[in-house]
């Protein structure tokens, strides 16, 4: 029995030097085996279906053929449909606003929970953030490009990973859904 992931590419498409087209992408995950391939928008979001049920073992075969393949060598952070499910239900901030532009969740690879940055997280107000499972949620109601928060997080060594907007997040999830397995 298959089981749906969906696999998030790091730092895919933001410079000139980062780019993956999405049909190179598909045929590369296609490739790798992986059936009910579908892209989403042009950072990196892949739909698929696995055999193999281990996220970490999808990760490093789509990691391995995203460098062999693509000149940029992205991470890739994978989560099941189930899992995905479950981000969904954890956002903290939900009960704040429900504009999708104020809400993100960054996916970390590996299956270690995410370490509280050494930040007083107050001091950036409206901005919020709460650690998940393996996410950290972002309420960034001036958006991620403005916030102050978002550059220090990024800014820190240590703890890598891949942003999502909710509005990706959803549909991805709602993708996942429509998948077959």
């Amino acid at each position: 029995m298959s089981t749906v992931m969906v696999a998030l590419l790091r730092g895919v498409n933001v410079g000139a030097s980062t780019k993956v087209p999405m049909a190179d992408l598909r045929r590369v995950v296609a490739g790798c085996g992986y059936g009910d391939v579908r892209t989403y928008v042009t950072s990196g979001n892949v739909v698929l279906t696995a055999d193999d049920p281990d996220p970490a073992a999808v990760a490093d075969r789509l990691r391995a053929a995203c460098a062999e393949a693509f000149p940029v060598r992205p991470d890739v952070v994978v989560r099941t449909r189930d899992e995905l499910h479950a981000v969904v239900a954890a956002n903290p901030f939900l009960d704040r606003d429900d504009d999708p532009t104020h809400h993100h969740v960054v996916f970390l690879p590996g299956q270690d929970p995410p370490v509280a940055p050494d930040l007083d997280v107050a001091a950036f107000h409206p901005e919020d953030l709460a650690l998940g499972a393996r996410e950290v949620y972002l309420y960034l109601p001036h958006g991620m490009g403005r916030s102050a928060l978002a550059a220090r997080l990024a800014a820190r060594k240590g703890q890598r990973g891949t942003a999502r907007n909710w509005r990706t997040v959803t549909t991805l999830t709602s993708m996942a859904d429509a998948a077959g397995g």
